[in-house]
């Protein structure tokens, strides 16, 4: 079916929302603000309607129609994570330079919140999005192309035309840990997630596949929880997988913090590292070079996603074309853990 939206931007209309829900115009508009004297069956199928359509509620339209917003919606899945921390300072850090604010909504991990701030955000007409991955709803994905917002993804990669996105790939960072496992002589690997966000569960991927080929993958080593991330909780899992699997010889963790945990558990247990078991962790926290042993990670370049995924961005907003992926890459870190 082929759909005609405002003639000047693309987007679905409310008349086009209305005639969909076999309603007016204007029942449509007080449906969607969610007016009391609208019937719930009506406002139901209004509401079907603007979701079908990928319509987004734009009441100051005609404000914005000479003038542009100078915002810039940025939305990750956490704000106690030093990762997205220090992505989101180097984002305000480049487009502070052009006049550019930035609004940062945090969704928790859920898809269904971060449409719900996508819904939200987009009423207001913002110059660019910058989206963390590309786990997102349906409906999150018809608003994206239907806004016509300039939209940058960070932290993965995804070969999709036509979606910008600045990161590295997450299955073979998975992979060059596992890589340097086996490269150490460890025959016995275990991988350690938790929080099981999109991220994770790629670098999940590239551990196992690395170990499907060397014929060493054991589904009972793969340990994982949906709790978040901690030092606390890396201590924890890391002693009942020595108790459960005493043979195991290294451990990739899916973030340093569970790292750090594991090591600090195992100098209370008196195991040695590495000589017993090596570790591995991810993003290089700050801490990590200062454990005891000093941790072996994967450095992630967070700093630069950021800087990166925003000049993008203002590439798109100044139409300059570029290429739509941008791979940071990672570095493996070797110390004294591994």
């Amino acid at each position: 079916m082929i759909r005609i939206g405002s003639r000047s931007t693309g987007r679905p209309t409310l008349n086009e929302v209305a005639k969909l829900a076999g309603v007016s115009p204007i029942t449509a508009s007080r449906a969607l603000r969610g007016i009391s004297t609208v019937a719930p069956e009506l406002v139901e199928k209004v509401r079907a309607a603007a979701q079908s359509l990928g319509y987004v509620a734009n009441p100051a339209a005609r404000a914005l129609a000479s003038s542009c917003s100078q915002t810039v919606v940025v939305l990750v899945p956490s704000l106690s994570n030093q990762l997205f921390i220090e992505t989101l300072e180097a984002i305000q850090d480049v487009l502070r330079v052009r006049g550019l604010d930035v609004l940062i909504g945090n969704y928790h991990y859920s898809p269904e919140e971060e449409e719900k701030l996508l819904r939200n955000h987009l009423v207001n007409r913002p110059r660019g999005i910058l989206l963390t991955g590309f786990d997102h709803t349906a409906a999150s994905r018809q608003m994206l192309e239907t806004s016509g917002i300039p939209c940058v993804h960070m932290m993965e990669l995804d070969t999709r035309l036509g979606a910008y996105c600045v990161g590295f790939s997450q299955q073979q960072a998975g992979a060059e840990a596992a890589r340097h496992l086996l490269g150490r002589g460890r025959h016995r690997l275990a991988y350690m997630a938790a929080q099981l966000d999109p991220r994770v569960l790629q670098r999940g991927t590239g551990f196992r596949r690395v170990l499907e080929d060397a014929g060493l993958f054991d589904p009972a080593l793969q340990v994982s929880t949906r709790q978040a991330s901690s030092i606390g909780l890396g201590g924890e899992l890391f002693a009942r997988l020595l108790d459960q699997h005493p043979d195991v010889d290294g451990v990739f963790f899916c973030n340093d913090d569970l790292a750090q945990g594991a090591a600090l558990e195992a100098l209370r247990l008196g195991v040695a590292i590495p000589e017993r078991v090596s570790l591995v962790g991810f993003n290089d926290l700050p801490g990590s070079a200062h454990m005891v042993p000093r941790l072996t990670s994967i450095r992630t370049p967070r700093e630069e996603v950021g800087q990166r995924a925003a000049q993008v961005l203002l590439g798109l907003l100044d139409g300059v074309i570029q290429h739509p992926q941008v791979d940071l890459g990672f570095e493996l870190v070797v110390r004294e853990s591994s």
